[in-house]
């Protein structure tokens, strides 16, 4: 096997051993200490003919697998007795090695949960009062919280219907083009459903058009009103 590697390549000495093992196919459970310790040496003199600096971790980790390998050699001492095991000069490392391929899954894990949190988006909370103005005086029945309950029911029913669009469009759906296409619908109409104004369904239409009204109604451009309890939600031009 003729394989070149950096030590940069590696997070340390451990990760090397195991990438040797693993490279030639033995049980961590059983490794072969002779071959490994060749290996694993033979790599650390490729670096130094190649005048890479080697860290003292390294040269730690290679006295020890030759203190197991001399040990591995010896003949075996005799048991004082037949209940007591004999040591395997190996299982201490082995320990380690399990160990370090433990961790090393649980990063990869985490490396994978870290790159899906980055599609996630979140905003710290602020001062709702900041965005209130107290001179105006939004003539609804409906509370925001009954709006959004609404919406996300009459939103599930959509996606159990039918699946949402997905495709790629190249311009932004902007707020403010939705409550220019809002006011023109109402303009010509007076009064409307407000589960008619989302049309097409897709997650940038959606939110640019749940804004729009939010904002209409805080400039007192529509009212949103609803008869009863799970009744429809009326838009309407003020």
């Amino acid at each position: 096997m003729n394989i070149e590697f950096k030590i940069n390549d590696f997070e340390g000495p451990l990760d090397l051993l195991l990438h040797l093992i693993k490279e030639s196919k033995m049980d961590i459970m059983n490794i072969e200490i002779s071959s490994i310790t060749d290996q694993y040496i033979a790599f650390l003199n490729k670096q130094e003919e190649m005048n890479l600096e080697v860290s003292s971790e390294y040269l730690l980790l290679a006295s020890e697998l030759l203190e197991i390998k001399s040990r591995m050699l010896l003949p075996n001492e005799k048991v004082e007795s037949e209940e007591q095991e004999e040591i395997d000069p190996r299982e201490e490392l082995v320990n380690r090695l399990l160990e370090y391929q433990a961790y090393k899954d649980i990063t990869k894990v985490l490396h994978e949960k870290e790159a899906l949190r980055k599609d996630i988006y979140t905003k710290s909370p602020e001062n709702i009062k900041n965005y209130i103005d107290e001179e105006k005086v939004i003539n609804s029945n409906v509370s925001l919280d009954d709006l959004i309950s609404a919406f996300q029911k009459y939103y599930q029913r959509k996606i159990d219907n039918k699946p949402l669009k997905t495709k790629i469009t190249v311009n932004e759906i902007s707020v403010s083009s939705r409550r220019h296409d809002i006011k023109r619908l109402l303009k010509s109409r007076k009064k409307m459903s407000f589960f008619e104004l989302f049309p097409v369904l897709n997650k940038e239409y959606v939110v640019a058009t749940f804004l729009a009204v939010l904002e209409m109604v805080k400039e007192q451009e529509i009212t949103i009103t609803q008869d009863k309890a799970f009744s429809d939600i009326i838009c309407e031009v003020v």
